[in-house]
């Protein structure tokens, strides 16, 4: 079994930046435990998946897998997996499994994906905020989404750029995607994503992340479009905005690998 395989690093302008996705276009879907040991080879934040759609509004269903497991959704590695399937396309639509109908469209030299809002809502986090090891004095609020999503809202950019978890107590938490944000000062928010329970201590750039905190931003600014930056140490800008019910991302791609996989 040859399988081609073409990494591609989202959201960035250039290679060695933004956030790396491994992606695999298939035939026809193989057994969970082969994909799942190939998303582990590859050693990604995330491994996408993709099969052919005959009918219906969708072009490809899309699957993505951590290193160790599979996740409900992944916005860096759907634009990657836009960046790859487009061809002469303006747009490629993606069926999933949990996340309902994705989509990337062509928009300037780069892309718009299109993500479905998921409003986080206040509750107490205290071991995930002891587990950041951040300053109490610097948090402002903490809000979590069922779909396993935590926000620490810190009082400035210092306080999310100084941040370091202790990643084996913030994986006791669970298989959660942990965001610390704040008011950025270049951008209009600044975050970070930890996601050491999915195998991933910080994620470089996060796409659903983002359909999360947007909201939030965007109520409390009062305003639809923001400028975002994740600061990790690749780091990556994300062009968001708020449309009823959907969250638009706009970022680049660069294609960073092109090979083949060889399965005996």
């Amino acid at each position: 079994m040859r399988l081609p395989f073409t990494q591609v690093d989202a959201f960035a302008d250039r290679p060695f930046t933004g956030n790396p996705a491994a992606v695999m276009p298939l035939g026809a879907w193989p057994e969970d435990a082969l994909l799942q040991a190939i998303a582990a080879e590859n050693n990604l934040a995330e491994t996408a998946f993709t099969v052919p759609l005959d009918d219906g509004p969708a072009d490809y269903e899309l699957r993505w897998f951590t290193p160790t497991s599979e996740v409900e959704m992944c916005g860096h590695a759907t634009l990657a997996s836009g960046h790859v399937l487009m061809g002469a396309r303006d747009r490629v639509r993606f069926a999933t499994r949990k996340a309902g109908l994705l989509e990337v469209a062509r928009d300037g030299q780069g892309y718009a994906l299109t993500l479905p809002v998921w409003i986080p809502h206040p509750k107490p986090l205290p071991e995930i905020v002891a587990a950041l090891d951040v300053d109490p004095a610097d948090v402002v609020e903490t809000l979590w989404h069922e779909r396993h999503y935590g926000v620490v809202v810190l009082a400035h950019e210092a306080a999310v750029r100084a941040c370091t978890p202790d990643m084996r107590r913030l994986a006791r938490s669970g298989d959660w995607l942990t965001i610390v944000t704040s008011l950025g000062r270049d951008t209009d928010i600044v975050s970070r994503a930890f996601a050491p329970g999915a195998g991933i201590d910080e994620d470089p750039v996060t796409g659903s992340a983002h359909a999360v905190v947007v909201p939030y931003w965007a109520e409390r600014l009062g305003r639809a479009s923001l400028s975002a930056f994740q600061a990790s140490a690749r780091g990556g800008h994300l062009a968001c905005r708020l449309e009823g019910d959907r969250v638009v991302l706009g970022g680049t791609c660069v294609t960073v690998i092109e090979g083949v996989m060889t399965l005996r």
